[in-house]
């Protein structure tokens, strides 16, 4: 069943993506070369306990930490720990969310670090940023959600690379995964029609190669299938009357 959310709903869903931006920003200054990854996730706890509020995906289904942290060919689902270290070239992935007064967040960012002058990389990270702010240009009232889906996989195609298929973006409130999902690939004329009051995670993670991913040994870590690198970007929206509102921005 899929939640419309009334505008109380959607400034309280705002409320969770502001601590979200906070988190991830902070993050993002925080990464560097040396860094075990185990940091950020401390460093994400300490400004959630700051807001009282929880973080959405340490013990979600099991999930053991409050931050994903995937590093290069890894997809999403990345385990912090201590033994994990950045390093300069390394392309991090940094996905988190929360929980904050019954209503959830959730948004994505990647970063290059130390090596701004790779445009393998950066060629990469920017296909997967402007894929998901095209799609969020077209999610407006009216509008099939599989045009959202295809503008993404039309955006990446362009420069060559493939969106992962296996893992999709997802409704969002009240709960932290909720109907309708949001593949980052299909048909435009296809998929529910956009309706004012839907907030979804738009979320796409790019594959230099194949679309095709597997699953490490530890059962969360998702790596490309061909070991070629992945990026991943993500933003929470609400769907209004003036077109599509990024309540993680």
């Amino acid at each position: 069943m899929i939640f419309y959310k009334s505008k109380y709903e959607i400034e309280r869903i705002r409320d969770a993506c502001k601590i979200v931006r906070e988190v991830l920003d902070n993050l993002y200054e925080k990464i560097e070369e040396g860094i075990p990854t185990i940091e950020l996730d401390k460093l994400a706890e300490k400004i959630c306990r700051r807001y009282k509020a929880e973080p959405a995906f340490k013990g979600y289904e099991g999930f053991p930490k409050s931050v994903c942290i995937s590093i290069n060919e890894e997809v999403v689902h990345g385990i912090p720990s201590a033994k994990k270290i950045i390093k300069k070239g390394d392309l991090v992935k940094v996905d988190f969310g929360v929980k904050f007064k019954g209503f959830y967040g959730d948004a994505a960012f990647t970063k290059i670090v130390n090596d701004k002058k790779n445009e393998r990389k950066k060629r990469l990270v920017n296909a997967t940023k402007q894929a998901l702010l095209n799609a969020i240009k077209v999610a407006k009232v009216g509008v099939r959600l599989g045009k959202v889906s295809n503008t993404v996989e039309k955006t990446v195609k362009k420069y060559g690379y493939s969106v992962v298929r296996r893992f999709v973006g997802h409704g969002i409130g009240r709960s932290l995964h909720e109907e309708p999902q949001v593949p980052n690939f299909g048909d435009p004329n296809k998929g529910i029609i956009l309706k004012k009051g839907l907030v979804i995670a738009i979320e796409p993670m790019v594959n230099e190669g194949t679309f095709e991913v597997e699953i490490l040994k530890d059962g969360w870590t998702v790596v490309t299938k061909d070991r070629k690198l992945s990026a991943h970007f993500e933003h929470t929206i609400a769907i209004t009357d003036n077109g599509a509102d990024i309540l993680t921005k």
